[in-house]
């Protein structure tokens, strides 16, 4: 009987089980006995609700039955109800602490568990303190005892003031008596596509939309995705245009499970498309993430010449529209252990991942990195308890206001086994809040849609963030994160390129901006405001933030080699006529004289200082001034 409950409760740990002192097992009353064993084999049938009662009367008949008090513990161990776990395990201890010594181990499983890691971590101790534990026995708790330390230190290095982890369930609309997993969301928070096995063993693919602060009833998805094979592992590009999943075992697969892709048309989504090399490959690729504007994904394979089991890679959009060799995140993401899940957030700059190969919690732990100016990975960071628990967590994301996020759980309001869940980040793991601009590229003539590149640049450092493609119609969707000026450009060849600015480094008046970009033909007499060149107040010396904006200038002389141009500066009316136009004349030198230093001919270059003679904006308010003080670009032949 005590052999047959050793191998429900340990069968991963090899204990070796100490003599008996104080308890005795033959004085138990035999009613008891025949009671325990019933609810033993509910219990091994998974059957724990009936083993429960059975082994609640085996204690009713007979209170000192530890092996009862044991086999319970073990139960709700099983149920994740940490805390009956921790009573009935402490109720065994109390009868016989010699003989219940060896269940220190599972004991302080369950006190992490419920997140008592000191309590965890003293109890681990005292198990490995025995001097007679087999050598699994010992493994498995030295593991364990590491684990907690972990989480001993990492709560007093991360208190985290007023923070509560309280996740919602995502209700009836988003969760069934199904299992729901795997939730990605589009960029305004407003459709969310996830994962549900139906019927137990065909995963496809679910959507609902946010209509006002409530989820419409999930459906299956519009198109030709969905199939009698397994789709899963979804993740839909942040303008809600395309749609990168595993497929396992597809006819067309290459490997075991490979990526594919699929396009929103007008009548759904379209056939699943299967990228090829180097992208999948004969072994194992699965959980993809696309960056904000398409350009790179990210994904997790188990293929030769990684660091451990399962890596995250990353793989390049080329200019030919095919995918680049995956490139390893290298050994500061990846570990012996296995890595997967990866979600970049709308910033670009934050990933968040699972490995069970950095410290953590036990198992699978989901983790933070953020991409440093250079392009490399800056710390990683374990997103600590409660998110993290001792068990294998799965995949996470982030919405773009930087706090709301999205994961699978099964907790104890679940609808039936993982369901959906929504919480709030705490705040030193989040990403940065992510604003996004929205709108049409278009023939400023013509009016008809342009096909175009649109960028964002980190002014203060001249690194390019994201290049989007807008779609045939030139629609475009680019993500802004806060924290930093940005120098926003559109550029087709034959055109004059499009700037704006956008300083979110101290404040922001929007959430979101939609900009119709009308381009200019590149024509005698068009012109364009260069709206990223600055100068300090009453200076004519180019600011280093400038050099983006005045790169793309030379850009354009470059590209169109007949061209010749004016620079013209213009003021506010602040102050005297006559130093306006001084000043301004200066700034449009500057301008020309850094065209000359890249190369571009003189003979293609003049400037002009106008002064505050030709205003476009009303120069009695702050925001008009602002205006006026600008750069122009004017074709003078072509």
């Amino acid at each position: 009987m005590r052999h047959f409950y050793i191998i429900f409760a340990f069968l991963l740990c090899g204990v070796s089980i100490a003599v008996a002192q104080q308890y005795d097992v033959e004085k138990i009353n035999k009613k008891a006995i025949t009671q325990y064993n019933i609810g033993l084999d509910r219990a091994q049938n998974g059957d724990y609700d009936k083993a429960l009662e059975f082994i609640n009367n085996a204690i009713q008949i007979d209170p000192k039955y530890l092996d009862a008090y044991l086999t319970k513990a073990g139960i709700y161990g099983e149920l994740k109800d940490y805390e009956n776990c921790i009573t009935n395990y402490e109720k065994a201890f109390a009868l016989d602490a010699e003989y219940s010594k060896d269940y220190k181990l599972p004991y302080s499983i369950n006190l992490a568990g419920a997140g008592k890691f000191q309590l965890a971590l003293d109890a681990v101790t005292q198990f490995l303190a025995n001097p007679d534990l087999n050598e699994p026995s010992r493994k498995a708790g030295e593991y364990r005892k590491r684990c907690f330390a972990f989480a001993v230190q990492y709560d007093k290095d991360h208190a985290a003031k007023n923070y509560v982890f309280a996740p919602q369930n995502m209700g009836d609309s988003i969760n069934s008596a199904d299992l729901e997993y795997y939730p990605s969301v589009t960029i305004d928070d407003k459709t969310l596509v996830f994962t549900r096995r139906v019927k137990g063993y065909n995963e496809d693919f679910f959507v609902s939309g946010r209509a006002g602060d409530n989820w419409t009833k999930a459906k299956g998805i519009d198109g030709d995705i969905n199939s009698n094979f397994n789709e899963g592992a979804q993740n839909i590009s942040q303008d809600g245009e395309w749609l990168v999943f595993t497929g396992c075992n597809f006819p067309e697969g290459l490997g075991s499970c490979d990526l594919f892709f699929s396009t929103k048309t007008k009548k759904g989504w379209s056939a699943p498309q299967n990228p090829g090399e180097p992208l999948n490959t004969e072994f194992w690729e699965s959980s993809p993430c696309l960056s904000p504007d398409k350009r790179e994904l990210y994904f997790s394979s188990n293929r030769p010449g990684g660091f451990g089991g399962k890596d995250i890679y990353v793989s390049r959009k080329l200019p030919n529209g095919r995918w680049s060799e995956p490139e390893n995140l290298g050994e500061k993401i990846n570990t012996i252990g296995d890595e997967s899940c990866p979600f970049i957030h709308a910033d670009n700059q934050t990933l968040y991942f699972t490995s069970n190969g950095l410290t953590g919690y036990g198992g699978d732990d989901l983790f933070v990195a953020r991409k440093q100016a250079d392009g490399s990975w800056g710390k990683i960071e374990n997103l600590g308890y409660p998110l993290n628990t001792i068990a294998n967590e799965g995949s996470l994301v982030v919405a773009a206001d930087g706090k709301t996020a999205y994961y699978a759980s099964d907790r104890v309001d679940t609808r039936g086994g993982l369901d959906i869940y929504t919480f709030e980040m705490r705040e030193d793991v989040q990403p940065s809040k992510t604003l996004w601009v929205q709108g049409n590229v278009y023939d400023n003539k013509t009016k008809n849609g342009l096909p175009s590149a649109v960028e964002l640049i980190d002014i203060a450092t001249g690194q390019l963030l994201s290049k989007v493609q807008t779609n045939e119609s030139g629609n475009y969707l680019i993500t802004l994160p806060l924290g930093k000026d940005y120098a926003f450009n559109v550029n087709r060849k034959g055109y004059l390129f499009y700037s704006k600015n956008f300083p979110f480094s101290k404040n922001v008046a929007d959430s979101t901006y939609t900009i119709d970009i009308g381009l200019q033909p590149i024509e005698t007499n068009a012109s364009v405001i260069l709206n990223n060149i600055f100068f300090d107040v009453n200076q004519f010396e180019l600011k280093p933030e400038s050099i983006a904006e005045l790169d793309k200038v030379v850009q354009l002389m470059n590209d169109n080699a007949g061209i010749k141009i004016q620079i013209s500066g213009h003021t506010d009316n602040t102050g005297k006529a006559a130093d306006n136009i001084k000043l301004s004349e200066n700034r449009a030198k500057a301008v020309v004289a850094y065209l000359q230093l890249k190369g571009i001919a003189v003979a293609r270059l003049q400037y002009k200082g106008y002064g505050s003679s030709k205003p476009i904006a009303d120069n009695n308010t702050e925001e008009g001034k602002t205006q006026n003080r600008r750069t122009e670009l004017t074709i003078l032949a072509k």
